[in-house]
This record gives structure tokens, C-alpha cells and sequence, in this order.
């Protein structure tokens, strides 16, 4: 499949959304260092139905993001065309997803994520609303493989059916949440079922574990969540084919990442970092608790790029140490 939004001829390496986590900083960083698709975190359909601040704030992106997709959950088809009324006003936007995979018991309390599982006729017509109503190059539906018992292939039928352009699979029920084996053998049936291209979801923590899905699922790209967070260079390292990251790559990376935060949230964005900075200095460098440390400390900009600067510098790590 090839359009003016994505090529599947060859594989496609994605953001997947996580809330919390996947901001438009974060997207900026893994779109300039490799990614080919960032998905906006989650959105409420009854939250832009009522054209929620927070929700139209979420909406930004970066003007790295081309192609982008935003990612609405909902089960209420007449709210659900609302939302998409309201994303056809803004421009930008080339996809729009509907979450039919989130476990969380809040979501799936009203009836919306992977509690649209359970009723495959009101997801297929969800769909179906949205392909009719929205102006948007593309529909991408992302699914778990069933509920309690495993459907999946039923499942993404009915994704192609309603009027899915390509789909994303997490190969997990939602009984199983974020526990258990991945079931990779179910998405390589679903990829021989359908004639739309199929995504991978689960457990991709790796560049080696994303180019072995690839293979054995034969799937039209990869979709990498929380194997991306503390290790957003698994794109750069998917998009130009190497296992070995240069530590001044990786610091670049980060810095990149920090002035993002920075120029989105203001000085706030150096205390909503320190929760990445966490994550990223878990990568076997020395004085690590000490940094952590001070970065707790730490919420002036200027301050806490400087301790990053030092920190990440592999020259500087033995002095920071001492230092500290």
C-alpha cells in the first residue's frame, strides 16, 4: 500500500501513544531521529467534543511531525462524530486512530478502548462513523488480539471491513494488560488474513526484538511504546540498520529532548524532566544515583542542562562522581 501519507513498501517504525509520556516534545525527538509515524497520546472523544483546553492543547504538534496521527477513544458513535467534526478543523492532521486496545480499567469502565472488543458490531460501526464523517487521508484502528479469550483475527476482519486503512496490534488480550507472552503468532495470522497492512504492538524493546517481530510476523512495520522511553534512539538505530549507539548521539538525543520540554512547557518542563532523566541515566553510567539526586533537587533550566552536559559527557563521568 502507498499513498500520500505513509508507503508501506517498506517497514514503518511508530510512536505508540502513551500517556504521560508521548508529548509533543518527545514525539519531536524520535520523529527527528528516526521515527516515520508519531501518534498523539489519547484523546477523549467526549473531551473534543467539548472542545476541551487541554484536550485542543494535546492536538499540537511539532512541524517535525509529518505525517501525524491523533489517537481519540470513545464509544459513543453520535460523540465520536463530533470529535471527528471538530479534528476536520484543524489542519495537520493526516490520520485518525480509534483506540480499541487500552486496558485501563477507567477506559474500559465506559465502554471504551479494548472494551469495544466485547462488542465487535458497535466497533465496526465506530469505525465505519468515522471513515464516513472524517476528512483525513487515513483511518488507523489499533486492537488487542480479544478481551478475555483470544479473537484475533474476527477482530481485525471487522477493523478491514468497517473501512480500517491499516491497523495496529498489540498481541495481548486485555485480560492480560501488559503481562504474559506477546502472542506474535497471532498477528502473523492476522497479517496473512487481511489485505490491509498490519502493525506489530508489544514488548519491541529492542532493535534486535523489533527486526525479529518484523521477520517472524511478516508485519508492515513495527509500533514501539515504553521500549522507546529512556531509549528513544531505537528509531535512529532501526532507520539506518545499527545495533551500536555512539554515547555522544545519545547525548545529543537527550539534550534535544530537554530543550523541547523546555520551549513547550516552559521552566516547568525541567521538573517534568526529571522523570525521563530518571530513565535515561539507568543506562550503566557512573554516579547515576547521585545525578538523579540532584536533579531532584534541581528546577532552574540553565542548572539542570548544565548537570546534563556533564553528566552524559563519558569524559566527565568519573569527575562527576567525585564531584557529587
Amino acid at each position: 500500500m502507498k499513498s500520500k501519507v505513509l508507503d508501506f513498501s517498506s517497514p514503518l517504525y511508530i510512536l505508540a501513544p502513551l500517556a504521560g509520556l508521548t508529548d509533543l516534545p518527545f514525539r519531536s525527538v524520535v520523529k527527528k531521529f528516526g521515527a516515520d509515524l508519531t501518534v498523539s497520546e489519547m484523546i477523549s472523544s467526549n473531551a473534543l467534543a467539548h472542545n476541551s483546553k487541554k484536550s485542543m492543547k494535546m492536538l499540537e504538534k511539532s512541524p517535525l511531525e509529518n505525517p501525524y496521527s491523533v489517537q481519540i477513544a470513545g464509544a459513543d458513535v453520535d460523540i465520536i462524530k463530533d470529535a471527528v467534526e471538530v479534528l476536520n478543523g484543524f489542519d495537520g492532521i493526516d490520520i485518525i486512530d480509534l483506540n480499541c486496545g487500552c486496558p485501563v480499567p477507567k477506559i474500559v469502565s465506559h465502554g471504551s478502548g479494548s472494551s469495544l472488543l466485547k462488542d465487535l458490531k458497535k466497533m465496526g460501526h465506530i469505525i465505519e462513523t468515522i471513515k464516513k464523517y472524517s476528512k483525513k487521508p487515513l483511518l488507523s484502528v489499533k486492537i488487542r488480539i480479544g478481551f478475555q479469550e483470544k479473537r484475533p483475527v474476527e477482530i481485525a476482519k471487522v477493523c478491514e471491513d468497517s473501512g480500517a486503512d491499516f491497523i495496529a496490534v498489540h498481541g495481548r488480550t486485555r485480560a492480560e494488560k501488559f503481562k504474559g507472552e506477546v502472542d506474535y503468532d497471532a498477528i502473523g495470522r492476522i497479517k496473512e488474513s487481511l489485505r490491509i497492512p498490519v502493525i506489530a504492538n508489544g514488548d519491541i524493546t529492542s532493535y534486535e526484538k523489533a527486526k525479529w517481530v518484523l521477520e517472524f510476523t511478516g508485519a508492515d512495520g513495527v509500533m514501539i511504546g515504553r521500549g522507546a522511553v529512556g531509549n528513544p534512539w531505537i528509531f535512529y538505530q532501526l532507520r539506518y540498520g545499527t545495533k551500536k549507539i555512539d554515547p555522544a548521539l545519545k547525548k545529543s538525543i537527550i539534550l534535544e529532548h530537554f530543550e523541547q520540554m523546555i520551549k513547550f512547557y516552559g521552566d516547568y518542563g525541567a521538573i517534568l524532566f526529571r522523570k525521563h532523566l530518571h530513565t535515561y541515566s539507568k543506562a550503566g553510567y557512573c554516579g547515576a544515583s547521585s545525578f538523579r539526586d540532584r536533579v531532584n533537587r534541581t528546577t532552574d533550566p540553565i542548572e539542570m542542562r548544565e548537570l546534563i552536559d556533564t553528566f552524559f559527557d563519558t569524559k566527565n563521568l568519573l569527575a562527576f562522581k567525585k564531584a557529587s
